[in-house]
């Protein structure tokens, strides 16, 4: 059974390939920055990125390109 993933709202900036990154999300009132990506990867309808959070976490962000909607696929750390 795959875990459920969370909709979540993503701020981003055009990275250097002209390509949206995130820079910060939400989990529900609380902001996140994105202090580091760790790697990014292609799916046929969505991008992936597993990024280090600000609070040190470890989460993957999953953007569904059609429906421009962001996901928390994966959290990896202390809620704080």
């Amino acid at each position: 059974m795959t875990a459920p993933h969370f909709v979540i709202r993503v701020e981003c900036y055009a990275g250097y390939r002209g390509e949206q990154e995130p820079q910060r999300f939400w989990l529900g009132e609380r902001p996140v920055e994105v202090a580091e990506i760790l790697d990014r990867w292609l799916a046929p309808e969505h991008r992936y990125f597993k990024i280090r959070g600000n609070d040190a976490a470890i989460c993957i962000l999953r953007h569904d390109t059609q429906a421009d909607l962001w996901e928390l696929a994966l959290f990896e750390g202390r809620p704080g």
